[in-house]
């Protein structure tokens, strides 16, 4: 049985990471993305996400300093995304040290960058992004350029389409659950993974360390964090031992320097 991840979530500005609320409400400064990735790795989680909020908007790829700065200081598989629409890009952050990219908006404006990506650098590396949100009519409609476009595709539809076309996992956000802490969107992620082959990494909503359960009960291969961590005293050990003592699978805790 593959054990659950947990995966902290790190968004970025500028050369600092942030937190807000429905992607655009009550952003706060959060700390510096490299000293926080050392905290995280001595906790042992299982990897870590970097998502550049603004690159896409403004049109460029997120920072690769930041990534070789990080890369240096740790060394548990992390993924970074933002503004990601080439292969030349892809390549360029992977050299720099990330294990992986996330891809949005991008696969929304040309699926075969998907497929070509995947068949350049491996399933393994390619995360395709899907940032939801609920519509008046109860539909829920995916978005691109974080949160900015809404398209006529649903969370389901796209995700199938995105594994036909080799995504290596799908990383499911929630645009209405973001940065509230209220739960996971648990109909949605069971839908998912019933439908889904390859790994569903939920985010947004953790608020609870019971919340963490529900996820993963519910089917995702793995959970981001990120206000739970920032804003309450639950930490990744906190977590780990919670889920493991009421039997969900979970690496035992280790930092990548032990």
């Amino acid at each position: 049985m593959l054990k659950k991840r947990i995966i902290p979530k790190f968004l970025v500005r500028g050369h600092r990471l942030v937190k807000g609320r429905r992607f655009f409400d009550d952003v706060r400064e959060a700390g510096n993305p490299v000293s926080t990735a050392k905290v995280y790795d001595s906790y042992g989680v299982d990897e870590m996400i970097f998502v550049d909020i603004d690159a896409t908007p403004d049109g460029r790829v997120m920072t690769g300093s930041i990534i070789e700065r990080v890369s240096e200081e740790v060394f548990m598989p992390f993924t970074v995304g933002g503004g990601i629409g080439a292969l030349g890009a892809i390549e360029a952050l992977l050299k720099s040290g990330a294990d992986k990219v996330s891809i949005n908006s991008a696969a929304l404006a040309d699926p075969g960058f998907v497929t070509r990506a995947a068949s350049r650098f491996g399933d393994q590396c390619i995360v395709v992004s899907i940032d939801y949100r609920e519509e008046g009519d109860g539909r829920r409609r995916v978005h691109g350029r974080c949160g900015h476009e809404a398209t006529d595709f649903e969370p389901l539809d796209w995700a199938l389409r995105m594994q036909d076309a080799h995504a290596g996992e799908i990383l499911l956000t929630s645009i209405d659950r973001d940065g509230m802490m209220t739960g996971y969107d648990l109909d949605l992620i069971a839908a998912l993974s019933d439908k889904l082959d390859i790994p569903l990494i939920a985010s947004s909503g953790a608020g609870s360390l019971d919340h963490c359960m529900q996820a993963l009960e519910a089917g995702a291969s793995a959970i981001t964090i990120s206000s739970m961590f920032i804003f309450t005293d639950h930490s990744p050990i906190k977590v780990r031992s919670y889920l493991a003592s009421n039997g969900i699978h979970v690496r035992s805790q280790k930092g990548s320097r032990s």
